[in-house]
């Protein structure tokens, strides 16, 4: 098994950088990133939390002698659990790999948590990944490739991820004046 773990600060409140989350595909830096489908959505009744259930699909410049291995295609499906805590702050995603699973599982959790003393969200981000049984003879170069993957694309991540914040925070949201006319529309 291989882990890998990145952190990163967001010079944006907690608000907005959750509020771009919902908003992060399709940004020009994700290309890989087909659709993105929401599943399940729904206020928890005993906790008030924001549940979401989305399905990803990617299409992933997987090698070819990977895609032999594993008898597979170029896209794949990603399962993602979110949970939105606003009593805590707290933005929760749990994502697991629904393609090639039975040979190579990927699990990943992102938090998203306010800075104490900033005004700025703190990413951290840990990913574990196993090749199973049927892949033993090259799990450490199929681990390997996929925390070097892994880390490309949450580099590549973090600037599509800025982007959106930026155009968000450039964002203005006014209420226009309401004058006589208007009133009596």
């Amino acid at each position: 098994m291989k882990i890998f773990e990145n952190c990163h600060l967001f010079h944006y409140p907690f608000e907005k950088v959750s509020a771009a989350h919902w908003q992060k595909y399709p940004n020009e830096y994700a290309t890989h990133v087909v659709a993105v489908d929401t599943l399940d959505r729904k206020v928890l009744p005993d906790t008030g939390v924001l549940y979401t259930e989305r399905l990803i699909t990617c299409r992933q410049g997987v090698p070819r002698w990977i895609l032999k291995l594993v008898d597979g295609a170029q896209e794949c499906y990603i399962r993602e659990v979110s949970y939105m805590d606003l009593k805590s702050r707290t933005l929760t995603l749990l994502s697991s790999n629904l393609t090639f699973s039975d040979r190579l599982r990927v699990h990943e959790t992102v938090t998203y948590s306010p800075h104490h003393e900033l005004k700025a969200t703190v990413f951290r981000q840990e990913a574990r990944i196993e090749a199973l049984a049927c892949m033993k003879r090259l799990a450490n170069l199929v681990e390997q490739w996929s925390v070097d993957r892994i880390s490309q694309k949450a580099s590549v991540g973090k600037l599509g991820f800025e982007n959106v914040l930026k155009q968000i925070n450039l964002s203005v949201f006014h209420q226009l004046p309401v004058t006589s006319s208007d009133a009596n529309s």
